[in-house]
């Protein structure tokens, strides 16, 4: 066996991203709100970062760098609000390239993560803070302790409710051991018997007939009427019963209002599964009742939740602030559009701490952390500034391109593949996905997500191109303009679009209207 050493030289090419790199695609990916706390975080832990405000001047922007040249650190310097689609199309073979020289003249600011300042910033902070300086105090500090606490979960609220319940106590230690259970639509759909193999207290181990007489306590005494339904059709009886004992307790309540109800509860207790399948002649024949008691029964019906604890979850309805605006210019005929950045703060980066950087006669680890603070605050400048740049070029390509859209509506959206745009502005498609990736735009036709415009797309009979959207779209119009007494097959709608010159399979109609959630022709039809 022999062994030895060698020496050989091999030529490659490699890809490394530096961490700055990284961090500017995530700023180009963030939607406006989220960019916005970003802005907000940066704010509070760069000391070097500040905002200019509202009828300053320009002059107290400049800052001198570190080769001893001046340059030019504000967020305003690009011209923020609304700014139209100036930029050329075709300018650019890289987005980021900016960055990428900034990142070599600045290598201490690579090597750092984005709020990295904040770890060093403790040692220093004391002498420097941006809150001494100015005396006020912390708007943002006083902001979040202003802000509404965390609503309390469905589990928490259910939980008071039954410690406030007249009962005795080993019904109320497991009522609370089941309350654990119940999931946020108010439904326990764990068996009692695999509840009663995991609870073990001080009184040994429960049985499924214990957690059964305090499950039956629970659903009588807490609200919402059917929490703690084990199924859908437990979870409408309690409910009826709820309502029932209620109408029975009032003297104002006619007989026939309380025979109604009899009706729901007949469907509810017998024809639930068949309700479900639209089998409402069957009903007919197997109830007793009558087509119009059924419907009637049905409008009654929908008085009744299929998850009634979700009203008692905190509302988490989501915000949605547009990233851009397009508008219609009646004079040019032609629709353009502007990026919404007023709600962006003008950035630059701070006169004072950059001359106390370079003075000798502040303590040396002083000036490091103030260059390092420094470095950050003015790449987060360029890559908010980038991100306007690159989001506005592949704005100015969709609103081109999805002018029929903008014009007729969802029907007349036009195929755009990212890779087509990315070749007509010479970037990666990965800068493009980034670029368009959860932000929205406010159009003449509503809000709209930026993603939709780039969809792919097929050829109608005519030859026009047509995306998969709009097909969508015309099978929901040809869906809505049925006659429901006789609603539309798959095999009907398919050749109902083929009119239209849409040219697809029947499996392609059964699937898009499974993805646009439209029930099959059984179920869509009214008796």
């Amino acid at each position: 066996m022999r062994f030895d050493t060698s020496q050989h030289m091999k030529l490659g090419q490699q890809m490394k991203l530096a961490p700055r790199m990284i961090q500017s695609m995530e700023i180009l990916q963030m939607p406006l709100l989220q960019l916005e706390e970003r802005i907000d975080q940066e704010l509070e832990n760069n000391i070097a970062l500040e905002i200019v405000e509202p009828g300053e001047g320009e002059g107290d922007v400049g800052v001198e760098g570190e080769s001893g040249e001046g340059v030019e650190r504000s967020s305003s310097d690009e011209g923020a609000g609304e700014a139209e689609l100036s930029i050329d199309a075709t300018s650019g073979a890289d987005d980021f390239e900016r960055l990428d020289t900034f990142n070599e003249s600045n290598p201490e600011a690579a090597e750092n993560e984005y709020s990295s300042s904040s770890s060093v910033r403790e040692e220093h902070e004391p002498t420097y803070s941006r809150a001494r300086l100015d005396g006020e105090r912390d708007a943002k500090s006083d902001a979040m302790a202003n802000t509404a606490a965390r609503g309390a979960s469905v589990q928490e609220q259910i939980r008071e409710q039954w410690r406030l319940c007249d009962v005795d106590p080993r019904t109320r230690e497991l009522g609370l051991t089941l309350i654990g259970f119940i999931e946020d639509d108010g439904y326990l759909r764990t068996p009692l018997a695999d509840i009663a193999d995991r609870t073990m207290d001080a009184s040994g181990r429960a049985t499924p007939e214990e957690l059964e007489r305090a499950l039956v306590a629970m659903q009588l005494l807490v609200d919402p009427p059917g929490t703690g339904a084990r199924d859908t059709r437990e979870c409408l009886l309690l409910q009826l019963d709820a309502l029932e004992e209620e109408l029975a307790s009032s003297p104002d309540t006619p007989p026939e209002e309380l025979a109604a109800w009899e009706h729901v509860r007949v469907l509810i207790e017998g024809h639930l599964d068949d309700l479900a399948q639209n089998r409402l002649p069957k009903i007919v024949e197997s109830s007793g009742l009558g087509l119009d008691e059924i419907k009637e029964a049905l409008g009654r019906m929908r008085a009744l939740s299929l998850a009634p604890a979700r009203r008692l979850a905190p509302d988490e309805t989501q915000v949605i602030i547009p990233d851009a605006i397009v508008e219609y210019d009646r004079d040019q005929d032609r629709y353009f559009a502007y990026l919404n950045d007023r709600r962006l703060p003008n950035l630059r980066v701070n006169r004072e701490y950059a001359l106390m950087s370079k003075d000798r006669a502040v303590e040396k680890p002083t000036r490091e952390f103030i260059r390092k603070n420094l470095s950050n605050a003015s790449w987060l400048i360029d890559a908010v500034e980038q991100r306007k740049r690159t989001l506005l070029r592949v704005l100015n390509v969709v609103v081109e391109a999805q002018r029929d859209f903008f014009d007729a509506g969802p029907t007349a959206l036009r195929p755009l593949p990212m890779t087509q745009v990315a070749e007509q502005l010479g970037i990666h498609v990965a800068t493009v996905s980034r670029a368009v990736a959860d932000k929205h735009l406010e159009t003449p036709r509503g809000m709209v997500a930026l993603r939709k415009f780039f969809t792919g797309g097929t050829q109608t009979a005519g030859g026009e191109d047509v995306s998969w959207d709009a097909i969508k779209a015309a099978l929901r119009d040809v869906i809505d303009a049925e006659d429901k007494s006789k609603p539309l097959s798959d095999d009907a709608l398919a050749a109902a679009l083929g009119e239209r010159g849409i040219e697809i399979a029947r499996r392609t109609v059964a699937k898009y209207r499974s993805q646009m959630d439209i029930p099959s022709a059984r179920l869509r039809r009214e008796f």
